[in-house]
């Protein structure tokens, strides 16, 4: 069973800094494009950033310079260093793990909550 676990999300003040992490479990991890992507009430979930199985990154223009992802194939946990925080950047984070070989294998996690406010 797959399961794809975050934490880390909370409330922070504007200019402040989170580190979120997923752990994931029953995925062979260091194959797998992990991301994290967030999602607004009303909102499509969108991308914030990815790294792929051989460390590239892609993040979105919004968050460039402030968001960093990583990844430590040995804890099969991905991680993003959320720093300068918004008010903006308020929304459910999730974590994602993709694979693709035939088929796509895709996977979420159950999100956490980061709040940006004073």
């Amino acid at each position: 069973q797959v399961q794809l676990v975050e934490s880390g999300g909370g409330l922070v003040q504007p200019g402040g800094s989170l580190r979120l992490s997923c752990a994931a479990s029953g995925i062979n991890f260091s194959l797998y494009t992990m991301g994290w992507y967030r999602q607004v009430p009303g909102n499509e979930r969108e991308l914030v950033v990815s790294i792929t199985s051989s460390g590239s990154k892609n993040s979105a223009d919004s968050v460039k310079g402030r968001f960093t992802i990583s990844r430590d194939n040995a804890k099969n946990t991905v991680y993003l260093q959320m720093n300068s925080l918004k008010p903006e950047d308020t929304a459910v984070y999730y974590c994602n793990a993709r694979f693709r070989r035939s088929i796509e294998y895709i996977y979420w996690g159950q999100g956490t909550q980061v709040t940006v406010s004073s």
